[in-house]
């Protein structure tokens, strides 16, 4: 994957993806991609923060990248760093959230952990003192409840205020990217024979759990492939990493 990147048939769906979204996202990054959320089924979460819409509120409401990126720029010098995460996580689950449901009662019990600011300062100490890896790995099976799929959004708005001290920027892994990648893995294990079955793309890139260096993997692998499809014709220039992270999120069924 490291040599390949990229095939043509995800690079010819990725340009088709920017062609589409070209005036949404013209500046080169995904600081447009909004979600929709419902406040009032977050009404148990504690701190709320003013970047949100109140949980008196009726109806939903809608936050972009931007918005959190404001957010989280503007708690990091309070160290507010529980404010930054809810922001992030509330962003993270949309509609998805559900009134003692997996989005608010996990984020609740989040929240409970006696650990928590002490794991989020040591992360946010990393990121900028050694990079995006190190700072994964302080958050890595550190706190109950709080995975790589939502603790890399905290990570990845803190790096958008407070680059890395060495090393990529940090990005968003999921388990919707990690299939992406898994797609990506069991094509290129195909075509060269290390692979032929699919097995190790399916072990290494599996739903969760990712370790550290896995991440670390996703990171080089996501910001060279960048670089990579802004050399050609079918991508902007001027993207940040993040764009790509943000497209194949959201170009379901193109991989594979």
């Amino acid at each position: 994957m490291a040599a390949r990147l990229l095939p043509d048939t995800l690079v010819r769906a990725l340009g088709r993806w920017w062609d589409e979204n070209a005036r949404i996202y013209a500046d080169g990054t995904p600081g447009a991609h909004a979600v929709r959320y419902t406040p009032s089924r977050w009404a148990q979460i504690t701190p709320w923060p003013s970047a949100l819409a109140a949980t008196a509120c009726e109806g939903d409401a809608v936050i972009s990248r931007a918005d959190v990126a404001s957010a989280v720029a503007d708690a990091l010098p309070r160290e507010a760093f529980t404010e930054a995460l809810v922001t992030t996580y509330v962003w993270g689950k949309g509609k998805r959230g559900t009134p003692g449901g997996s989005g608010p009662a996990t984020l609740a019990r989040i929240l409970a952990y006696d650990g928590l600011d002490a794991a989020l300062t040591l992360a946010v100490t990393a990121l900028s003192e050694q990079g995006s890896q190190a700072a994964y790995a302080a958050l890595y099976r550190q706190v109950p409840w709080l995975g790589p799929s939502f603790f890399t959004k905290f990570l990845y708005f803190t790096g958008l205020a407070r680059p890395p001290g060495q090393g990529p920027t940090p990005l968003i892994l999921d388990r919707v990217l990690s299939r992406r990648l898994k797609a990506l893995a069991a094509e290129t294990g195909q075509a060269s024979g290390h692979d032929p079955d699919g097995a190790i793309a399916a072990w290494v890139w599996s739903d969760g759990n990712w370790s550290p260096h896995r991440y670390g993997v996703y990171l080089s692998f996501l910001h060279a492939a960048s670089h990579r499809l802004a050399a050609g014709d079918a991508w902007p220039t001027h993207a940040r990493p993040d764009l790509l992270e943000c497209a194949l999120f959201n170009t379901t069924g193109t991989i594979s």
